[in-house]
């Protein structure tokens, strides 16, 4: 109800008519105005589905993705988009708090270049763009409210080996966006990634469940080379190229596989398994990567030295 003026020293009182309820405000959008070569919508994945022959699936840099939610004031399990090597460009139909982080890339909105800020105000209409990294290949953009996106048993997660969850990034596409979230005041200082800025990534391990099959010299081998990731990674696991492991051929049953395993095939050269991994495998697994470093596996680069550490 409003107080409208009429006559001096009237006062008349009139009523809005209420809103068609056939109508109302239109939807909020994110539209991909370019698309990145290799981008996708993820969320924490499908965990607890090995059984059944699914990957758990989700980011290949779970830190990172967690941090872009927590910046744009979603759940950490909210969708939101991964991008491999830059090259993607969107809109939004909406102003709202938008959240970048993982590798970090050059950034413009409306061509105009950005500071490194992770969290953006991104008024409705402005073309936010990711560039290539200028360290590590995936970066994490997250909008307050989240993505809505279709869902495979639970997960919105892409997977990339399966088929499973939303088809990938096109130009074009349009996702619908959740209720706008009330962003929290997180220190900026927490914002920085994990991604490696020059020199060898150390990355920790634990033995087994197949070294016993390794003989010293190829259990020495594997913590003293400094390995090199191949052109042959991607989100299912990262090959390893260097003086390769002797053990050649080994009949083993298939078994189960985990995220951060080290499968030695028969080139001797070792596979870490990433987000996308097989559930199973017939080749033996000379050890498995922490959970707390495989994510940097993740960020690596063909041509990046990686050095395998065994902890006890």
């Amino acid at each position: 109800m409003t107080v409208t003026s009429a006559a001096p020293g009237r006062r008349v009182r009139t009523r809005h008519r209420p809103p068609d309820p056939g109508t109302g405000p239109e939807p909020a959008v994110l539209t991909v105005v370019q698309a990145a070569p290799a981008a996708s919508v993820q969320d924490l994945g499908r965990p607890g589905m090995a059984h059944l022959g699914v990957p758990a699936s989700g980011p290949a840099d779970r830190r990172s993705f967690r941090l872009a939610n927590r910046l744009a004031g979603n759940p950490e399990d909210t969708p939101a988009l991964e991008v491999t090597l830059g090259g993607l460009a969107i809109t939004l139909s909406t102003t709202r708090h938008v959240a970048v982080t993982g590798a970090p890339a050059p950034l413009t909105v409306d061509g105009v270049p950005v500071d490194g800020a992770p969290r953006l105000w991104l008024r409705a209409g402005s073309v936010l763009a990711i560039g290539r990294p200028w360290a590590g290949c995936r970066t994490y953009l997250a909008v307050s409210g989240g993505i809505e996106a279709e869902r495979v048993l639970g997960s919105a997660a892409r997977d990339s080996l399966t088929g499973l969850g939303p088809d990938p990034v096109r130009a074009g596409a349009e996702y619908g966006l959740g209720p706008v979230r009330p962003v929290p005041a997180i220190p900026l200082e927490l914002a920085f990634s994990i991604v490696p800025h020059g020199g060898p990534a150390t990355v920790r391990f634990r033995w087994g469940p197949r070294h016993e099959l390794f003989d010293a010299a190829d259990r020495h081998r594997l913590t003293t080379t400094p390995w090199r990731v191949s052109a042959q990674c991607d989100r299912v696991g990262a090959r390893l190229t260097g003086p390769p492991l002797a053990i050649g051929s080994v009949d083993l049953p298939s078994e189960g596989t985990v995220r951060g395993a080290i499968q030695v095939p028969p080139s001797g050269e070792p596979i870490v398994f990433l987000a996308d991994h097989p559930v199973t495998g017939g080749y033996p697994v000379i050890g498995v990567v922490t959970d707390a470093d495989i994510d940097l596996v993740g960020q690596t680069l063909p041509g990046d030295e990686l050095r395998l550490a065994p902890v006890h």
